[in-house]
C-alpha cells in the first residue's frame, strides 16, 4: 500500500506515533511517505527526518501548516494537496485535528478526480480538547460531526478519546476502532539514573495544557514542607519555554530548576528520579508509556486515557491542580521504594501496550476498509 501519514505539528506524542507506524510499515513492504509542518519543531525533529527521509519511498515532505483556523488555510491547503496528489496514496491518514482535516478534505478532493484513497483520521485528543460549552468547542465539534461524511474509518487511542467523541460530537458515522499507542520491545529496559539527577522531572511540550506551570506551583509547596532545597529538570521546547522561566525565577527556585531542550525520551529520563505528568487534558500520552517501560516512578494527572494504563486507583494519579501534584510528590520523596513498587507490571504493559500489536493493527484497519 502506498501510506501517507499527514499531521501539522512534528513534536510530542503525535509524532512519536507516526515515526513508529513509519517504520513498521516501511518494514512491512509498504511504501510510506509524511507531510508536515515544515514552521515547528527543532534539531532534535531536523535529526530525525535526516535520518528517515531516505528510508521512506513517498518521502518526507514538509510546508508551513499554521495551527488555528484562519485566512493562512487557503494557501497552506492548496500547496499541500498539491503535494499529497503527486504522492498518489492508498491510503491518506491524518493526525491530530489539522492533519486529519486536511486528510479527509484532501481525500475528497482526490476522489472526485477519480482516485480510490481511503482516508483515515485519528484524533489524538485534538479538537475534543476544547469545552462543549463553548462557542469554540461548539464549532469544532460541528465540524467533526460534519467531517464523519467525509471519513472511511476513526482510529481512537483510548477508551477515554472514544467516550468523549461520543459525548460531544455524537456517535461516530463511519466505522471506528480502538488501538492503544505501543512502545517497542527495546524500550522495556531500566534506564539508569545520572549522578546528578533532580529529584522530580517533567518531560513534554512547553505549553499550558501539558502543565508545567502547575509541576512549578507543587515543586513549591513540596520544598516548603520538606524543609530542604529541591531540584528539577525541565525537558522541551515549546512557545511558552520563556514563560516558564521567568516563573521558576519568581518562585524562588534559581538554578535549582534546570531547562533543557527537546532530546531522546530515555535521555533525558537519566535526569530525574521521580517523573511527573501534570497535563491538563491528554488522549494516550506516549511520554507515561515510555517511563513505565523504562522503570521509572511516575506521577501523572488523572486525564484521558492515563487511568487505562495505571488503574483507576493508582496512588500515583492525583487531580491537574498544585496542591494534589504536591501530595504525590511529597509521597514519592517521603516513600521512594514503596512508591516505586506501585508502578504498573511492564509484562503487563507489554502485551498492552507493544508497537507491534499497535502496527499490526492498524494495518488490519486498513486492509479492512479498503475491502469495504
Amino acid at each position: 500500500m502506498r501510506i501517507v501519514h499527514l499531521f501539522r505539528s512534528p513534536v510530542g506524542g503525535i509524532f512519536r506515533h507516526v515515526r513508529d507506524l513509519c517504520d513498521a510499515q516501511a518494514a512491512a513492504g509498504h511504501e510510506v511517505g509524511i507531510v508536515c509542518d515544515s514552521t515547528t519543531g527543532g534539531e532534535y525533529e531536523d535529526r530525525y527526518f535526516r535520518q528517515i527521509a531516505d528510508g521512506l519511498p513517498l518521502g518526507v515532505t514538509r510546508t508551513p501548516i499554521q495551527r488555528h483556523v484562519g485566512p493562512g488555510d487557503v494557501a497552506a491547503a492548496w500547496r499541500t494537496l498539491r503535494i499529497i496528489r503527486a504522492m498518489q496514496p492508498d491510503i491518506l491518514h491524518g493526525h491530530g485535528a489539522k492533519g486529519g482535516a486536511y486528510a479527509r478534505l484532501f481525500g475528497t478532493a482526490l476522489r472526485m478526480g477519480g482516485s480510490r484513497v481511503l482516508r483515515l483520521y485519528s484524533p489524538h485528543g485534538g479538537s475534543l480538547h476544547y469545552d462543549a460549552d463553548t462557542t469554540a468547542g461548539r464549532f469544532f465539534f460541528s465540524l467533526e460531526a460534519l467531517m464523519g461524511r467525509f471519513t472511511d474509518h476513526i482510529l481512537f487511542v483510548s477508551e477515554y478519546e472514544l467516550r468523549t467523541y461520543k459525548a460531544k460530537v455524537g456517535e461516530p458515522r463511519p466505522p471506528y476502532s480502538l488501538v492503544y499507542n505501543g512502545v517497542r520491545s527495546e524500550e522495556f529496559a531500566d534506564v539508569a539514573e545520572a549522578p546528578d539527577a533532580a529529584d522530580f522531572l517533567y518531560v513534554g511540550m512547553m505549553r499550558d495544557l501539558k502543565g508545567p506551570d502547575l509541576f512549578l506551583d507543587a515543586l513549591k509547596l513540596v520544598e516548603e514542607g520538606a524543609h530542604r532545597p529541591l531540584t528539577a529538570v525541565m525537558v522541551g521546547d515549546g512557545d511558552d519555554l520563556e514563560k516558564y522561566k521567568a516563573q521558576a525565577r519568581e518562585l524562588g527556585f534559581g538554578d535549582r530548576v534546570r531547562f533543557f531542550p527537546a532530546m531522546p525520551a530515555r535521555q533525558a529520563f537519566a535526569r530525574g528520579r521521580v517523573m511527573v505528568v501534570p497535563s491538563r487534558a491528554e488522549a494516550m500520552p506516549y511520554i507515561v508509556l515510555e517511563a513505565l517501560a523504562a522503570g521509572r516512578a511516575l506521577i501523572a494527572t488523572a486525564v484521558g486515557g492515563i487511568p487505562e494504563i495505571f488503574g483507576g486507583s493508582s496512588p500515583a494519579l492525583c487531580r491537574p491542580e498544585p496542591v494534589s501534584l504536591a501530595e504525590r510528590m511529597r509521597l514519592a520523596l517521603e516513600s521512594p521504594g514503596e512508591f516505586a513498587r506501585s508502578m504498573p507490571a511492564r509484562d503487563t504493559l507489554r502485551e498492552r501496550f507493544g508497537a507491534d500489536a499497535m502496527a499490526s493493527r492498524i494495518e488490519d484497519v486498513y486492509c479492512q476498509a479498503m475491502s469495504r
